[in-house]
């Protein structure tokens, strides 16, 4: 989904289905008065949410996926992208807002989810807000399954079938398949599947990460009771 199928994005999570998540993360994000804010995005993926926060923040884009960074490009042409990995990014310098969306589930591990904050912190300005939203905590998750596509002005379709469950409760992980039905302009169709481990940890665990890279963080329930942890970096 992330490389040889990243072309397809724009089918499978459009900037349209992030209009209500933006309005929520805008009401939580701080401005710093009559100048534009600057916010850093690690793991930006298809650009899908930072195009709603454009119009209020400087952007700079980051993911560890080129194509992923090509398709961002075509809908925030605005923004800086950089490619980089969000534990070990290190660009030298300090943002007023540092964002996480969800592709920080990826993150599979406490010493990996911890250098990613650790990034985060190393980026934040001091007095500087943090915010990371994870689909799940462990006290939120839950099996499930969800479909949707959409159809492009090229003639491209794409369906999808996300079904996600959890084989060992024991662990820090969940597991998440897709299978995408893709049709080209042609009436081609073939059908793929992409399978993802998505890390998965508590709220204690969270707070507990976030306070050893160096924020104070608090836990905030968005209105679809998915948690959102809102930090900010010590002045």
């Amino acid at each position: 989904m992330y490389s040889e199928l990243a072309g397809w994005w724009p089918l499978l999570s459009p900037p349209s289905h992030y209009l209500d998540e933006a309005a929520e993360l805008r009401r939580l994000l701080p401005r710093t008065g009559s100048d534009r804010s600057t916010l850093l995005e690690l793991g930006s993926g298809g650009g899908s949410l930072a195009f709603h926060l454009k119009s209020d923040f400087d952007l700079t884009l980051t993911d560890l996926s080129p194509e992923m960074l090509r398709v961002n490009a075509t809908v925030n042409p605005e923004a800086e992208f950089i490619v980089g990995d969000m534990r070990t990014l290190r660009l030298g310098r300090e943002f007023d807002v540092v964002l996480i969306h969800d592709a920080i589930v990826y993150l599979t591990s406490k010493e990996d989810l911890l250098a990613a904050l650790r990034t985060a912190a190393h980026h934040c300005r001091p007095g500087g807000t943090l915010v990371v939203l994870p689909d799940f905590v462990r006290e939120t998750f839950e099996p499930k399954t969800d479909c949707g596509g959409e159809d492009g002005p090229d003639g491209r379709g794409l369906r999808y079938l996300e079904w996600t469950w959890d084989p060992d409760p024991g662990d820090s992980t969940y597991e998440v398949v897709f299978a995408l039905t893709l049709r080209e302009p042609d009436g081609a169709v073939r059908v793929e599947l992409d399978r993802h481990t998505d890390g998965l940890f508590s709220r204690l665990e969270w707070l507990a990460l976030l306070a050893e890279a160096g924020f104070d963080a608090r836990r905030e329930q968005d209105p679809w009771r998915a948690d959102v942890f809102v930090a900010t970096k010590p002045g």
